[in-house]
């Protein structure tokens, strides 16, 4: 059946509210229901939004028939549950990132999913819409870096409070790898075009080891691409900086970096080359941008910016560096395959 209008419910009024706006940029998709388990927050929003339907309850998100589009952006521990829910709901579905926590939530979403061939997913790994990632993309796609060998990506957060203050802290198997380095893994992921073959991962928590957070608030992983090429990303959670993405990328003809003090594009050895200054803009992109071309996933069967696959596929990387930080060795990763 082709479906000319879509209708949206997000759940989860944090930055799910950021989600409205992106779905109602496509004029074929309205936003009818909102929902929140915090009463006051509830209302804030829904006065910000008038006259759609504002409920505490999900269950009437996914029992509504109505809907057909379900934003996930509720706190990190329900993602799995709702996710289930809405795609038993016949909803398709946009998380927020982490898809879920732990191995076990992974595989019973993607058995839900493939028991729901025709349901679309997606994710907000929203680096890939950064106008200045989207140029060194480009650049990659013509081979103007060579061969790429070595990348480097770091998440410093730069909001501790958040995790020692907020419900980051309280939840069960909160991440700071699912939550935060997770989208830099994404983004070496997508500029390569590589699938990880293999984790190793250290984590600590010295920063923090006064507060009331228990988990690592700092990882460091080493990933094998499956072509042979490393990687480094880490999660910094309680850096001593701006909230900011440092990327490196390495190749056989030039090499780009991304810095607290400035970005380059770098294709000689000799030191008395200058480094190509690159002025594209950085962020660039709020946390809607994705979401128009998932509503048009739908309506028109385009391909998303973001497929379900590749939602599964950095999660499984993500699970393994939590499992190499468990287990205390080098972790293969293990992807789910979905029937699309």
């Amino acid at each position: 059946m082709t479906i000319s209008q879509l209708n949206a419910a997000v759940i989860g009024l944090g930055v799910g509210e950021r989600h409205i706006y992106g779905y109602e940029t496509e004029p074929r998709c309205r936003v009818i229901a909102l929902c929140d388990i915090n009463a006051e927050k509830l209302q804030e929003v829904g006065h910000r939004h008038p006259g759609k339907k504002i409920t505490q309850d999900p269950e009437e998100i996914f029992l509504d028939p109505n809907i057909q589009v379900v934003s996930v952006a509720s706190y990190d521990d329900v993602h799995c549950s709702q996710v289930v829910a809405a795609i038993k709901g016949d909803k398709h579905v946009f998380v927020e990132k982490p898809l879920c926590l732990t191995r076990r939530e992974y595989e019973t979403i993607a058995d839900t999913l493939n028991q729901h061939p025709k349901t679309k997913l997606s994710s907000n790994l929203i680096l890939r819409k950064t106008p200045r990632f989207l140029g060194l993309k480009n650049r990659l796609s013509k081979g103007e870096l060579g061969q790429i060998y070595y990348l480097e990506g770091d998440y410093d957060y730069g909001r501790v409070h958040k995790i020692t203050e907020g419900w980051r802290g309280q939840i069960p198997n909160y991440s700071v790898v699912h939550s935060g380095a997770i989208h830099l893994i994404d983004l070496l992921c997508w500029l390569t075009g590589q699938r990880v073959w293999e984790v190793f991962a250290y984590g600590n928590r010295i920063a923090t080891h006064h507060t009331s957070f228990k988990e690592n608030d700092l990882v460091a992983a080493l990933l094998k691409f499956e072509n042979g090429a490393i990687a480094k990303v880490t999660a910094n959670f309680a850096c001593n900086t701006p909230h900011f993405h440092r990327v490196s990328v390495y190749g056989t003809s030039g090499t780009f970096q991304q810095s607290h003090s400035g970005t380059v594009y770098l294709q000689s050895r000799d030191a008395g080359v200058p480094p190509q200054q690159v002025t594209d803009a950085y962020p660039g992109a709020t946390k809607g941008d994705i979401i128009p071309s998932f509503v048009r996933s739908i309506l028109d069967n385009e391909v998303a910016d973001v497929t379900a696959q590749e939602v599964f596929d950095v999660m499984a990387i993500s699970l393994a560096i939590e499992e190499s930080l468990q287990y205390q060795c080098p972790v293969r990763v293990h992807y789910a395959e979905l029937l699309r």
